[in-house]
Order: structure tokens, then sequence, then C-alpha cells
């Protein structure tokens, strides 16, 4: 399996599902994809914001269905990001197995980025031949 680069834009839609007192905030997540992978993405996320400034912690699964470079199908992303007083870190990776369709066995991860408000992804994955 060769692995293969999709760059992209997305919007995203974060509705809150649980009260703003809640210790732990649930969200819903929805997404459109647009590039290589048009799609829409549907998910839910638990976050945490401590006292201290710049310091968060959050978890999502997502499944992602639609298209990537022609083969139609879906597969889930497991996210997980952490904010240590100002720098993050990202780890998006699709959930082995999860691929559906003509993403059946696909692997691969998600790198994020936001820039002057707009969402951006890198995906690299591997699909079998």
């Amino acid at each position: 399996m060769t692995e293969t680069e999709a760059r992209g834009a997305f919007d995203v839609t974060v509705t809150p599902a649980s009260g703003a007192d809640a210790p732990t905030a649930r969200m819903t997540l929805a997404k459109t994809f647009h590039g290589p992978l048009e799609a829409t993405g549907a998910g839910e996320m638990l976050a945490v914001q401590t006292d201290t400034p710049g310091s968060a912690g959050y978890v999502a699964m997502e499944r992602v269905t639609g298209t990537l470079d022609g083969r139609d199908g879906s597969f889930v992303l497991q996210h997980s990001g952490t904010m240590d007083r100002g720098a993050p870190t990202l780890s998006v990776t699709v959930v082995p197995d999860s691929g559906t369709g003509q993403l059946s066995g696909i692997t691969g991860t998600m790198a994020i980025d936001i820039r002057d408000g707009k969402h951006f992804y890198t995906f690299r994955y591997r699909l079998p031949k």
C-alpha cells in the first residue's frame, strides 16, 4: 500500500450538547470537507478547559462519509487534542477496520490547521489495491 496525501479545506459547526456549567462540555460536530475528500463528518466531542489560560483537552469520534479521490465510502476518525499553556498537540487517526465501501481497509492520520479562522486538513492515508 502506497501512502497518499490529500489536502483541502473544511467547514465545521460545533453545537453544545451539555449545559454551560458542566465540568466536561459535550458537543456535536458537523463538518463538510472540500477537495480530494468530498464528504461530511458527524461526531461527538468531549472537552475540558482548565483554570490555567491556554490549557485544555478534547477527545472526539467522527464518522466521515463521502468520496476520497473518487472512492465512495466512510471511515471513523478518532481525535485526541491537548493544549498545554498554549502549546497544542493533536492526534487524529483512522480507527482500524472502520472503512466501508470502496474505503474498506483504509488507514491513516489527519492533520488540522486553522489559519485566519479557516480550517484545513492534510490527510495521509493508505488503501489496499
